[in-house]
């Protein structure tokens, strides 16, 4: 699951990357509104957590031109600013959460958990698909009730295909779920993925169809 985050100061923007990147997800960090505006018209994002004040475009603007576009990604917006009237106007334009600064860590990533559950799992802690579990509270696959060793990368591309059951997924739509802005990717990035990922599932109930000319579906076996 790919998350933005937009946040001008560079040593906070830094841990919680790092805080949220250790749980498994892709982050792409961003540090002022123009940027975050322009990648949010062109890339896809699983959530942002966007901080309210940014250099060139607020993070009020940058919300409020996001869902003008009709985009429904989740939001959870960062401020110093304790006024009532200021978590309001994030409310109102469509903020999903809001958190005030300063915020503890592990705050922040119980946040970020519960707006991915409401969105993508909706509102459950874990997706399934056959005897392949994925626990989005510890970020974690486990095969048959024993856990699935994955690289972040494998595990990206995985919890992308769990979440989106019975639904063919284009090497273009997981790409733009796995890597980042900054990630430089080859054509065949997905597929050397999805052959290590068969591998380590070929002795389970659990199998990838390649659809071809398509993409890949994640099914259990008989289903």
């Amino acid at each position: 699951m790919r998350i933005l985050l937009v946040e001008d100061h560079a040593p906070l923007a830094d841990s919680v990357a790092q805080a949220l990147r250790a749980t498994g997800l892709t982050v792409d960090v961003l540090h002022d509104g123009v940027a975050a505006n322009l990648a949010l018209s062109s890339e896809d994002f699983t959530l942002v957590v966007l901080d309210v004040g940014l250099p060139r475009l607020d993070g009020f603007e940058v919300l409020a031109r996001l869902r003008e576009r009709g985009n429904r990604v989740p939001v959870l917006m960062l401020t110093a600013r304790a006024e009532v009237k200021d978590r309001v106007q994030g409310l109102n334009l469509g903020a999903d959460d809001y958190l005030a600064k300063p915020f503890e860590l592990t705050e922040l990533e119980a946040r970020v958990k519960a707006l991915l559950r409401r969105s993508v799992l909706g509102g459950e802690r874990q997706q399934r698909c056959g005897e392949l579990v994925y626990d989005l509270a510890t970020g974690r696959f486990a095969l048959a009730g024993e856990p699935l060793n994955l690289t972040a990368r494998e595990q990206a591309v995985l919890s992308v295909l769990i979440a989106r059951p019975g639904r063919v997924m284009s090497k273009e739509q997981l790409a733009s779920q796995v890597f980042g802005l900054d990630d430089e990717v080859s054509p065949d990035a997905i597929e050397i993925y999805i052959h290590r990922l068969r591998r380590k599932l070929e002795a389970s109930g659990v199998r990838i169809v390649t659809f071809r000319g398509l993409g890949y579906l994640l099914e259990a076996r008989g289903e």
